[in-house]
């Protein structure tokens, strides 16, 4: 089954929707939106690294992930503001990758695959290297879930619980890293933020608990991983942006919904209260 391109593309990308949706989450949560897009643009010097050392590409990209994300840490609050180092970092992260491409001798590499995904040429080895990525993840996310949130709702109150918010901090931060460098074969560094956050946007306007918006958000990938697969199937439209733009359309559709449900549910209320 799995020598057909299109099981694995499918299987690929439900891989990196399953991780991207929780912890998509928690970056609309803590408002990490820039962070993740610094470090989804900084892979390109990733690929870079590894297509010179002649490693893996996801052990390069990995590599950078974190050390964008530690630098950020250091120098946060140190004369300079996040938002500030983050479009520094993120920017100069995907200009000197790209540079340094142009400089490895008798390389010949496909940056638009990079940048924009390459979901339809997924091999068994990228499937594998995605699947265990994405468990990982899932297992992290799993297993620091309850601290996460309260760490997320208030610091104070993380310390109370006994846990530590700096050790959340970098739960999240190894997390974004491993599905920045999973999700790059899939929709490519330029469009790997919109897959965190655009399904969990989606999702926040239907769930009433952290766990049904993860699991919603889950949900909403999944459908703009196979939505964009048939439009790519169909109309000849590159794989990566077509999952994304599924995804964003399902955004748009679910803002009249949410506000129809809404008014529904307050005129609902309006009648209980009249009854009683």
């Amino acid at each position: 089954m799995l020598d057909d391109f299109l099981v694995r593309a499918a299987l690929a990308g439900l891989c990196v929707a399953a991780a991207a949706g929780p912890l998509g989450c928690f970056v609309i949560w803590r408002r990490m939106a820039y962070f993740g897009d610094a470090t989804a643009h900084a892979a390109i010097l990733g690929v870079a690294l590894a297509l010179a050392f002649s490693m893996s590409v996801f052990v390069g990209v990995l590599i950078v992930s974190l050390a964008v994300a530690l630098i950020v840490a250091q120098l946060t609050g140190r004369g300079w503001t996040m938002d500030t180092m983050l479009g520094v970092l993120a920017h100069s992260g995907l200009a000197f990758g790209l540079v340094a491409v142009s400089f490895l001798p008798n390389v010949r590499v496909d940056l638009g695959a990079f940048l924009f995904g390459d979901v339809l040429a997924v091999s068994r080895a990228d499937l594998a290297v995605i699947a265990a990525g994405a468990a990982l993840v899932l297992a992290l996310l799993g297993w620091r879930w309850r601290a996460l949130l309260t760490a997320t709702v208030s610091e104070d109150l993380a310390h109370a619980a006994g846990f530590d918010p700096a050790k959340e901090r970098l739960v999240l931060t190894v997390a974004l890293a491993v599905v920045v460098a999973v999700a790059l074969k899939v929709v490519g560094a330029l469009l790997i933020a919109a897959m965190l956050i655009v399904p969990a946007a989606t999702a926040r306007s239907f769930a009433r608990s952290p766990e049904l918006m993860a699991g919603f958000a889950i949900l909403v990938g999944a459908l703009a991983v196979f939505g964009g697969l048939w439009l790519s199937l169909q109309y000849d439209t590159p794989a990566g942006p077509s999952i994304v733009a599924v995804a964003a359309t399902a955004f748009a559709a679910s803002l009249p919904l949410a506000a129809g449900l809404r008014q529904l549910g307050a005129a609902a209320g309006r009648r209980r209260l009249g009854a009683g």
